[in-house]
């Protein structure tokens, strides 16, 4: 930090378990990766080439490169891992991830209809290959899951080997656990924490106000993924108190009165 200020929140340093920052690169160039890094190292801790975006950009390995040369791990949206499965490609998408080294691994079934138990199958063979994380949520605005049913996926899953389950909200931010206006389902998200740790849950939050919920639930350690390159450090800043949104949420009542 630039300055010393007392009784901040702690935040939890890299590398993290607990706070994370996960980053939606929906299509950077390698030189604005670069840019986008030389300032906002500090506070990413994993980057997911959105969607199938993979497929289509150039140069892919050298960006990939850079990444990992920050000591930043990359992982394909969960809908390329869907559009191999469903082309029964399996083993060529665990291929391309050692080919390109990539160790983390998101298993969704956002875009197409995965039995539960197979779903689970393909996160306990991925285990063997990398950290996997799991999507739980549709991104069919009118495919709306009950909260008891929401709490099976996601203890099935990280009882089958995934590291982080992630609350499906799309980029926009507007399906999954949250409605249509962006709105959080507070009483979804409530029941969902009386049985899944929140150090497990990856809140997928993309609108400056769904990312001020979660730190106002869970504070500054909330895991907050689909976090746009240009949003890291305002999203940073929030966290610690150092935005009118959260000003107040780490102080005292004494230092409220000065």
């Amino acid at each position: 930090m630039n300055f010393t200020l007392r009784n901040m929140p702690d935040r939890d340093t890299k590398p993290r378990q607990n706070g994370i920052t996960m980053v939606m690169d929906k299509g950077l160039s390698i030189n604005e990766v670069e840019n986008f890094l030389s300032i906002a190292e500090p506070y990413v801790d994993v980057v997911k080439l959105g969607f199938g975006t993979s497929f289509v950009t150039p140069n892919l390995r050298g960006k990939i490169e850079v990444y990992h040369k920050h000591n930043i791990p990359v992982f394909f949206g969960g809908t390329l891992f869907e559009a191999f499965l469903v082309r029964g490609q399996m083993d060529d998408y665990i291929a391309i991830c050692k080919d390109y080294g990539i160790s983390y691994m998101e298993v969704s079934d956002g875009s197409i209809s995965i039995p539960h138990a197979e779903k689970c199958g393909y996160i306990e063979k991925l285990t063997k290959h990398g950290t996997v994380l799991s999507e739980v949520g549709s991104k069919d605005a009118t495919n709306i899951m009950a909260p008891y049913k929401w709490i099976q996926l996601m203890h099935d899953e990280l009882e089958a080997g995934a590291s982080y389950v992630i609350a499906e909200a799309r980029e926009s931010g507007n399906v999954g656990i949250y409605r249509g206006s962006g709105e959080v389902r507070q009483g979804l998200v409530n029941e969902i924490l009386t049985q899944i740790p929140g150090e497990k849950i990856l809140w997928e939050a993309p609108q400056k106000e769904q990312q001020l919920y979660f730190i106002n639930l869970l504070g500054c350690n909330c895991n907050l993924g689909n976090i746009a390159p240009t949003e890291v450090i305002p999203l940073e800043t929030m966290r610690i108190g150092l935005r009118g949104d959260t000003f107040s949420r780490f102080l005292s009542d004494a230092q409220m009165r000065l």
